[in-house]
């Protein structure tokens, strides 16, 4: 394909069908004050320059292929399958937006449909959306969707130990939404302090697990203090749902979180994919879109976007969420490396990356009295909390 390269020859054409003699004519009714004038960028490059520059850029970068990387928190690396990238970069894939014609769009409506699949079998919840940006907002959207059933109560307990990020995307949406949000401390087995929980006073109550110290939160009494209220466990390390029993097995309202852990690369933190499961009953109060199994008038197996009066494009001011759009592709990603490793392969991953923490865990905690395990008694899965004076020696 020949490229285009406008010059002087094109622009003094264009200024000659306009009857100008110059660009100032052109721009003369601009104030000369609030020009931008000259801005202050270097000579044009040829393409070889262009690319060699970003070479030399690349080439400052530390990765995670050269050096192992310790930073977790949200963000996590593990095998990705080469076969993950050949799908997602099939045109009818990669440049596909949510199909708001389903009946053309069957493949696609097929992989979103598995997606939710995936996520009720590994939260043992019965429902799950087409997915979220990332955990941040599933956790948003659970606390909204919880003040649209309890719209009588204000308050929400949510766990400091939540993904800090997470916690702060939950301050700004709560303050506009008119929420209160009482935080709640942690013990010292570093899990949080359920004792200020108040549930004939709350909309919801927010737990992580594993919380952002890698503690595994009590699940069972988590639900216990909540009452009345809705239960939201928000996991950040899927893959601790292969291992660890999900919030869906001790009746939680909302399981949700974030799937990158399952084949999305760091990539300077993101994008990401967030997942968000709950009971049949909240169905029409769910966020984001909804994927449906039916038959079409011959018979066959066929998938529909269900219940789309929930929705922004349908109905606006009354939708269950603005954020009605979903990570469709992160999420192909994502079910792709699930359909590979399978039931099997899931829990055998969620095993290797404990099995290696703990041995991690383990080999630092024989440096005591330097190094010293902040909950050494409490169950942890894929990081853990170190106590040192010096961190950075450490390192």
């Amino acid at each position: 394909m020949h490229r285009y390269q406008p010059g002087a020859g094109d622009r003094q054409r264009i200024l000659q069908f306009l009857g100008l003699k110059s660009p100032e004519e052109l721009f003369a009714a601009i104030p000369q004050e609030v020009r931008v004038g000259e801005l202050p960028l270097p000579l044009g490059m040829a393409e070889e320059e262009v690319r060699r520059v970003f070479r030399e850029w690349a080439a400052a970068n530390v990765t995670a292929e050269e050096k192992v990387s310790f930073l977790g928190a949200g963000v996590y690396r593990h095998v990705v399958p080469a076969v993950m990238d050949a799908v997602l970069s099939r045109a009818e894939f990669f440049t596909a937006y949510t199909p708001y014609q389903p009946e053309v769009s069957q493949g696609t409506l097929q992989a979103i449909f598995e997606f939710q699949t995936y996520v009720c079998l590994l939260t043992e919840m019965p429902v799950a959306n087409a997915s979220l940006y990332d955990g941040a907002t599933a956790v948003v959207e659970a606390v909204l969707m919880a003040a649209r059933l309890r719209p009588e109560k204000r308050k929400v307990f949510v766990s400091r130990l939540i993904h800090p990020d997470y916690l702060a995307t939950l301050r700004t949406y709560a303050e506009a939404a008119e929420l209160e949000l009482l935080e709640l401390p942690w013990d010292g087995a570093g899990r949080t302090d359920l004792s200020q929980i108040h549930p004939e006073e709350a909309v919801a109550v927010v737990v992580q697990s594993p919380n952002v110290l890698g503690v595994v939160e009590d699940l069972a009494a988590v639900k216990k203090a909540s009452g009345e209220a809705l239960s939201v466990q928000v996991v950040a390390e899927a893959t601790s749902l292969g291992l660890l029993a999900p919030g869906g097995r001790f009746g939680f309202d909302v399981v949700c979180g974030d799937m990158q852990a399952f084949g999305l690369p760091p990539s300077f933190g993101g994008p990401h994919v967030g997942f968000f499961a709950t009971r049949k009953e909240y169905l029409r109060q769910m966020p984001g879109r909804l994927v449906g199994q039916t038959v079409d008038a011959d018979g066959q197996r066929a998938f529909v976007l269900t219940l789309s009066t929930r929705e922004q494009h349908i109905r606006r001011a009354k939708a269950t969420s603005n954020i009605c759009t979903n990570h469709s592709l992160m999420a192909l990603g994502v079910t792709v490396v699930l359909s590979l490793l399978g039931k099997k392969g899931v829990r055998e991953l969620a095993l290797a990356s404990h099995a290696k923490a703990e041995y991690l865990k383990k080999r630092l905690a024989s440096l005591a009295p330097k190094v010293q395990l902040a909950f050494p008694e409490s169950p942890t899965y894929n990081e853990f909390l170190l106590l040192h004076g010096e961190p950075e020696k450490l390192l």
